[in-house]
């Protein structure tokens, strides 16, 4: 290639980076400024003993939001599952991986289905 086609090359692809979406990612944190879509329904399999039904979620792929199936995980005693969801932070949102949260009573645990996490019913 000569020096023109480099120059338009370079030029290009830096203008092509300033159209795409943004995705920040610092250490395990991810923020993206496209709000995720709804939750898609999932039919929770039946119970299994020893596990926990993660529900599925929006994984952001730094263009795109692509579906990532629910998956069993195993239970721990004493912790609840708080689903992978995403928060809106100012005018951009946050990713949440799933995760083990420490019981606070012993309320029983119901899916939240606009933010896939689960939450405590109230008392």
């Amino acid at each position: 290639m000569n020096t023109r086609q480099n120059n338009l090359l370079v030029t290009l692809s830096f203008a092509s980076t300033l159209l795409l979406p943004v995705m920040a990612v610092s250490g395990s944190d991810t923020f993206s400024d496209v709000p995720p879509p709804p939750p898609r329904v999932e039919n929770a399999p039946p119970h299994r003993d020893g596990y926990v039904w993660a529900p599925g979620y929006w994984r952001w792929t730094g263009a795109f939001y692509r579906w990532e199936s629910g998956t069993w995980v195993y239970e721990r005693h004493g912790r609840h599952w708080v689903a992978d969801h995403w928060d809106p932070v100012g005018k951009r949102w946050h990713y949440v991986r799933g995760h083990w949260d420490a019981e606070q009573s012993s309320a029983p645990l119901r899916a939240s289905s606009d933010a896939n996490t689960s939450v405590k019913s109230p008392q």
